[in-house]
């Protein structure tokens, strides 16, 4: 991997990032959702923040967008879709636009459906995805401004990655996905067995990210309305993949 990645945990359940690329020492801030933590990173590496990539407007993650800017004198990147709801922008990105972070390129992929403007950013070089709250481990994001059909083409397009991509996420809601999602396919062993795996990091207050596209293919039931089994048991066999996760996400927003 051409980019060291330091994960941290903000706020209550909120993961700060920050992406450093070796050859050059060029280094991204993935969201910013508390100075603090951040800052300690930073310290703690010793990388120099360049610049914030932003996914989306929620004040959880641009809360301190303009402290680091002032301090750092960083440039700010986030979706052209929703600048305006973002704290010191000074570049807008949309589908298909790419830019360096050192010698790594960083594409930008329009995630819509938790927000309306919502966007991911891909790493092709290094293999790594940061979907902040479109795609968690075991889950997706709530639709606060989105459709289900939004979020079902949004995921579809993270899903089209290489099943060995890393996959950052904004936050840490595993142990509850994990248990939503065995009431949603309780016949997938590979997810029975993740879903015991990530009870123990949490009872050892572990983190439970990085996740892989490959293993959230395999067991997250927000990837899988495809899966014959899962439509059995919600008694949609006939109903499109759309409808299927229209439904499997109403369950878990009642969970």
């Amino acid at each position: 991997m051409a980019v060291e990645i330091e994960q941290f945990l903000c706020r209550s359940d909120n993961f700060g990032v920050l992406v450093h690329d070796k050859a050059t020492g060029a280094t991204a801030i993935i969201d910013a959702p508390e100075e603090r933590p951040i800052l300690e990173a930073i310290q703690r590496t010793g990388w120099q923040p360049t610049m914030i990539l932003t996914t989306h407007h929620h004040g959880d993650h641009v809360e301190a967008n303009l402290a680091l800017k002032e301090r750092f004198g960083l440039t700010i990147i986030g979706p052209k879709a929703e600048a305006s709801k973002i704290p010191g922008i000074d570049r807008q990105v949309s589908e298909g636009d790419s830019f360096q972070l050192g010698d790594e390129e960083v594409r930008v992929i329009e995630t819509p459906g938790h927000t309306a403007g919502h966007v991911s950013y891909y790493l092709p070089k290094s293999g790594v995805l940061f979907a902040a709250d479109t795609l968690f481990a075991l889950g997706c994001g709530r639709l606060f401004e989105g459709t289900p059909a939004m979020m079902h083409a949004s995921l579809a397009k993270l899903a089209a990655l290489p099943a060995a991509t890393t996959v950052y996420c904004g936050h840490e809601y595993t142990l509850s996905n994990a248990r939503f999602a065995v009431t949603i396919d309780p016949t997938n062993s590979a997810l029975t067995k993740r879903a015991k795996e990530i009870e123990a990091l949490r009872a050892d207050d572990k983190p439970t990210l990085p996740t892989t596209i490959g293993v959230e293919l395999a067991t997250n039931p927000f990837l899988r309305a495809h899966d014959p089994a899962i439509r059995r048991n919600l008694g949609m066999e006939r109903a499109t993949d759309a409808e299927v996760f229209a439904e499997i996400r109403k369950r878990k927003d009642l969970a």
